[in-house]
């Protein structure tokens, strides 16, 4: 999956474009497995992306180009966001606020963000997070994931061509997201609880299902020949949940896309399997708008010069 998948996502942010990875299917189908992995000698795609993304920084830094990478790591529970990477964690409420930026777009208030030098750090910090998600026992499974995951990298490129700096800075959302399911196939102890919990994450993964299909129909009736001239403007409803609000880049605008979708074999979860798949199919009909993140130094130096001079 790595070679398939992961090494895109490399080459995407080093190209210089924004990406996103996120695995969606039913509790227990190997959401979190692919996306984090278990001992270091089955590590899942995330900390495969990192080392990577490393990988290609030893190789390429010289005295013409240099690198930085950031990390941000966040859990959405219960429409409430958390950071997991926090100095001193404790069970503190979930009181991170959703911003929206006028050039940037949603981010979320006072996250922290940590800029790593190497693989090992990284994964040390990827494995604080992890210890730090919400999960509970299910009939499915033992450490269920109850909240949606969302690794952030931040991943900048300076270079220098022709005595003239260059900028170019790709971020990177890499999702594990929580199982979808019928409660009464995720009946815990704490019966009530989880109740509050599952109708969050499906609200949640409603929404994205929704957002998935708006986008689908337009982009169907953009292809369609015999579609009419003015379509009718569909409303996205991005902010309906956290999830797709963080999340708005990722579909259907800036950024390369790649949605996993994870099934059982098991015959008595047909119904959840079936909409799985029609997810997977809906997402197809997304098409993305991904550019190149470039900053130009000199430019920002005239216009900020510019500035100086006029007050």
């Amino acid at each position: 999956i790595f070679q398939d998948l992961g090494t895109d996502v490399i080459q995407s942010a080093v190209e210089g474009y924004n990406a996103c990875l996120f695995a969606y299917g039913q509790t227990s189908t190997g959401k979190t497995y692919t996306m984090t992995g278990t001992e270091v000698d089955e590590v899942g795609l995330i900390p495969r992306i990192c080392e990577g993304l490393f990988s290609h920084v030893e190789a390429c830094e010289d005295e013409q180009t240099t690198f930085k990478i950031e990390i941000s790591y966040l859990e959405i529970y219960n429409e409430r966001v958390r950071d997991l990477l926090k100095p001193g964690f404790t069970n503190e409420k979930y009181t991170l606020k959703v911003r929206e930026h006028p050039k940037d777009g949603p981010y979320v208030q006072d996250l922290s963000s940590h800029t790593v030098k190497n693989y090992s750090e990284i994964f040390n910090l990827l494995d604080t997070g992890n210890e730090n998600r919400t999960t509970a026992t299910t009939h499915m499974h033992e450490h269920s994931s109850r909240s949606h995951a969302i690794v952030t990298l931040l991943f900048t490129q300076a270079l220098l061509e022709d005595d003239l700096p260059r900028e170019i800075i790709s971020k990177v959302h890499l999702v594990d997201l929580a199982g979808s399911e019928r409660a009464d196939t995720t009946s815990t102890l704490n019966y009530k609880s989880r109740l509050k919990e599952g109708a969050n994450i499906n609200k949640s993964l409603v929404t994205l299902g929704n957002v998935i299909k708006s986008l689908g129909k337009i982009f169907i009736r953009i292809e369609d020949p015999s579609s009419p001239r003015r379509p009718q403007t569909l409303f996205i409803p991005y902010r309906d949940s956290v999830l797709t609000w963080l999340l708005r880049d990722s579909l259907g605008g800036n950024s390369k896309t790649i949605m996993i979708s994870t099934i059982t074999p098991a015959s008595q979860y047909y119904n959840e399997t079936l909409s799985t798949l029609r997810y997977a199919q809906r997402a197809k009909n997304i098409v993305n708008k991904p550019t190149i993140n470039e900053v130009c130094i000199e430019c920002l130096f005239n216009y900020y010069l510019r500035h100086i001079i006029s007050l």
